[in-house]
């Protein structure tokens, strides 16, 4: 199958990296996760725009310096966490090709990728982010998950707290990307 990715420059990027298996590892091993992502940005000049973390995959939006880096973002993060996390998946429950390669089972190996094509396709990305662990039925608000951006976005005046009615959510409810 041949892949194609879009790499535009300047530009924002939606990825959602999921468990092998979909295994909740993320929240148990969220320090290790944190880890991961500050030494990738010693390695390559990012911004991680929204990020919400659950218990089996995560949806961020990436605006790195150079765009043609992202990939190889996404995969420092996962070799990074891979290497600090230990055996997650016991070895006699991993697919065969997963065993030959010597892989531990941690995450899935292809990530899902959307280029952001203008500020309010933007915006309805983030606002999907932060209202995801509500969707999952995680929680009933948004403002209860820890492991989100939602906080920092508060903090800054761009959401009330209280943001995730009906109302707020008009234009994400019908969007679904898992």
């Amino acid at each position: 199958m041949n892949y194609r990715r879009v790499f535009v420059q300047n530009g924002y990027v939606h990825i959602i990296i999921t468990s092998y298996e979909r295994t909740p590892v993320f929240i148990d091993n969220i320090e290790i996760l944190r880890t991961a992502f500050r030494n990738v940005q010693k390695l390559y000049k990012f911004e991680i725009v929204s990020i919400c973390i659950l218990p089996d995959h995560i949806h961020l939006i990436l605006h790195p310096e150079n765009i043609n880096t992202y990939p190889k973002i996404i995969s420092s993060v996962k070799y990074y966490f891979s290497r600090n996390v230990g055996q997650v998946c016991p070895t006699d429950h991993l697919k065969i090709g997963y065993k030959n390669k010597r892989e531990k089972g941690i995450f899935q190996r292809r990530y899902w990728e959307h280029t952001i094509k203008n500020e309010e396709e933007l915006n309805n990305q983030i606002n999907y982010i932060h209202y995801n662990p509500v969707k999952h039925g995680l929680v009933n608000k948004v403002k209860d998950w820890p492991y989100s951006s939602f906080h920092k976005f508060v903090k800054q005046g761009l959401y009330e707290n209280d943001w995730g009615s009906a109302k707020d959510i008009e234009n994400i409810k019908d969007i679904d990307f898992e």
